[in-house]
This record gives structure tokens, sequence and C-alpha cells, in this order.
């Protein structure tokens, strides 16, 4: 237990940190966690395995029995409040329809047993492409086109926040060991060493938390004033929250001339506009309002201005002269004609802008979600794709969309 002594690890971080004038540590320039986190991995691991000899069958190291690796997850999609409405939304568009399963998924361009599985409830579509067509085709107003999207974004948001509950329910019902698989006992050394390894893991995260803090202090900058890095609205902002802090950040989005309602509520409409804004600020795309995007919308210097649907209109015809009417309906179905336009996906893939480019395809053109806003970029970027073969396959929820005078 000497190898973990109390000088030892003075000198340890005194070594990364620096001396304190009384208060505390105060980092060096050159202090990172990654950096302290690695020089007392190497120490945990070079003195735990110059004092305890392994059997391959127990295992690599001595904290694989204190860390337990968590059990890969299974079973059957937990339903939660949202999918719930999702699904009953769905099975009422249906039953509006008067069509079967079969019918409206030809339409649609999936299949009739998946659509029944999304109306039941039993399985959630990863891409809202499929949905967006199964509403048009089942006679969905714009307005109910809207609610559906909220609807499966939340359920959506809902899904994810049930993950990790899945996870513990699992490791609690974690299979037992056969036993020749199992660990001969430790021996009083092995394990009085991997206590201490432990309680030093703990205290020194602990250190290097007070550390960090006190070296960020409170955020906000030059900024800090503001109602976005007040208390209230520290975490980021994001999917499904109802407050002032989404208020604030609507009125900011309105002001870089975004077009949106503000009615303090983070639904689709606002996720689309701080995707976009994220992309055009030269942002990460994470969806959600962080530190970096509230400095970024408190400095206006980022514009969400864009061509109006008819501008959008004049250009599909002038580009697509073989057949301009398709092309409109095609753009008009996948964006509303909106150059601004982004519909995730659950499966963490984006499509872009007024054709609504997937990311797929962006790496097939070389381009970038950037790129993909600018509409001259992205209407002869699908006319591209459409020239290839002559058609609109590249988008096929709104083709088949488009065979049924109801979508119109």
């Amino acid at each position: 237990m000497a190898c973990f002594s109390e000088e030892l690890l003075r000198r340890m971080v005194l070594s990364r940190v620096g001396p304190g004038n009384g208060s505390g540590f105060q980092p060096r320039p050159g202090l990172t966690i990654a950096g302290i986190g690695s020089a007392f991995w190497g120490l945990v691991f070079t003195r735990v395995a110059q004092s305890v000899s392994f059997r391959p069958a127990s295992g690599a190291t001595v904290l694989t029995s204190v860390l337990h690796p968590l059990p890969e997850r299974g079973g059957p999609v937990t339903v939660t409040v949202h999918m719930d409405k999702f699904a009953a939304y769905l099975r009422m568009l249906k039953d509006r329809s008067g069509r079967g399963y079969e019918r409206l998924g030809r339409q649609a361009g999936a299949s009739g047993s998946s659509l029944h599985r999304y109306c039941s409830g039993k399985s959630f579509p990863a891409d809202y492409r499929v949905i967006h067509s199964f509403a048009k085709v089942c006679g969905a107003s714009a307005e109910e086109l809207r609610e559906l999207h909220q609807l499966w974004a939340l359920a959506d948001a809902g899904r994810a926040d049930e993950a990790p509950a899945a996870t513990s329910e699992t490791s609690e019902t974690s299979p037992v060991v056969p036993p020749a698989a199992r660990r001969e006992p430790w021996s009083p050394r092995r394990r009085g060493l991997t206590a201490v390894a432990v309680a030093v893991v703990v205290l020194l995260a602990g250190g290097l938390v007070w550390v960090t803090a006190a070296r960020s202090g409170p955020g906000g900058g030059r900024y800090a004033d503001r109602m976005l890095f007040s208390p209230a609205c520290r975490p980021p902002v994001s999917m499904g929250q109802h407050d002032e802090c989404v208020t604030e950040v609507q009125n900011l989005l309105v002001a870089a001339q975004g077009r949106l309602a503000v009615d303090g509520s983070f639904g689709p409409e606002t996720l689309r506009r701080v995707t976009a804004f994220q992309v055009l600020a030269g942002l990460p795309a994470r969806g959600v309002v962080d530190e970096a995007t509230k400095n970024a919308l408190y400095d206006h210097r980022t514009s969400l201005a864009g061509w109006s649907a008819v501008l959008v209109e004049q250009r599909i015809r002038a580009v697509f002269t073989e057949a301009p009417d398709t092309a409109v309906a095609i753009a008009r179905c996948a964006s509303f004609l909106d150059p601004l336009w982004v519909l995730p996906n659950t499966n963490g893939s984006r499509n872009w802008g007024v054709f609504q480019i997937s990311d797929d395809r962006l790496l097939d053109l070389g381009g970038t979600p950037r790129q993909a806003f600018d509409p001259v970029w992205n209407i002869d970027a699908a006319h591209r794709l459409w020239s290839a073969h002559h058609d609109f396959h590249d988008w096929p929820s709104c083709s088949a969309a488009l065979q049924d005078p109801r979508s119109h």
C-alpha cells in the first residue's frame, strides 16, 4: 500500500498543477485533465503490475473486477407517453383515409407490415421521411404534418431518455457466470491494492473537478449578465424544453432573421433553426444551445435570412427544364421550399436544404451542410442526381406520395 502514499500523490499532482498560494492549487498553463489522467493511470497500472501477478483467465487488470462492463441492451422498445400519442395519431390518419396498410404502403414507398407496426406502437421509425410520405397519402394537411413531426421528435427524445433505465434493468438480471469462467478468490494483498486504487480514483477525480471549476469560474464571458448565462439557463437548452430560456433563444433566432414562432417551446421548428444557425455560424451542428451557440447568438453576426419560396420555385424551374412541375412538387414535399430546412433522423443522419440531400449523398457530391443550405448549390446538386437516371428515385417517399391525387 505504500505505492499510493500521500506524499507520492502530492508530488504527482503538484508536478502537473503547481503549488498554490494557500487557498488551493493554481493550474499551470499546460494543465489538462487528460494529462493528469494519463500520468495517474500510468502510475496506477505500473505499480499494480509490479505488485500483482495476473492469471490470463482472471482478466487483464485488477480494476476489471471493480469496474464491471455494462451488459448489452436488448428486448422490446420501451413505450413512452409520447410514443403512444405518436402511434395514435398515425392510426387516426390511417382510419380517416379508409385504406388498408398494404395499399398505403405501396403509395408511401414502405411495406404494409412496417406501417402496421408503427401505427400499433410496436416499432418506431428511424427515418421520418417514411412517416411524412404516409401522412401525405393519407391526406394530412400542412398543420397536421407539422403536428405529426413534433410528435415524432418528442417520441424519439423520450425513447432516448428511456435508454439508461433499460440498461440498468438489464444489468440487474445479468446472467450467472459459469463456474469455469469464475475468477479465483483474490488474496488479501490484491484486495487491498484494489481498494486503495479505487479510493485514489475517487479522491483524484474530486480534486480534478475542484481544480477545473476553480479554473473556469462562471461561464458567459462578456455575456455573463445575459439571460442564457443565468443559473436557470446554465445547462444547454434542448428539445422538449418549455421555459423562458427557450423564449430567449427563439427571440435571438428571430433577430437573426430566422422564421419561427416565439412560444417558449423547443420543438421541431426551433430544432431546425438552431441546427441551421450552428451550421451557418461554423459551429458543430448538435441541435442544442450550448455555450458556444449562446455566445454566437448574442454576437449577432450570423444571419438566417434566405430565399423566399417564390425565388426557390423559380430557380427549380430554371434548372429542371426537363420536368419543372414534378421537381417543384418534390421539393415542396421535401422541404416546403425552405432553403434552411433540416430533417433529423433517429439514426443520427440529417437531410439538408431545398431537396433534403442526405449526409451520405453530400459525401458523394463532395458537399457540406453549409453548401446544402445554398439554394443554387442544392438545386444544382439535385439536378445532378436526377440526371443519372432521369428520374426522382433519390426521393422515393415524395415520388410515391405524388402518385396519389389526395396528397396534393
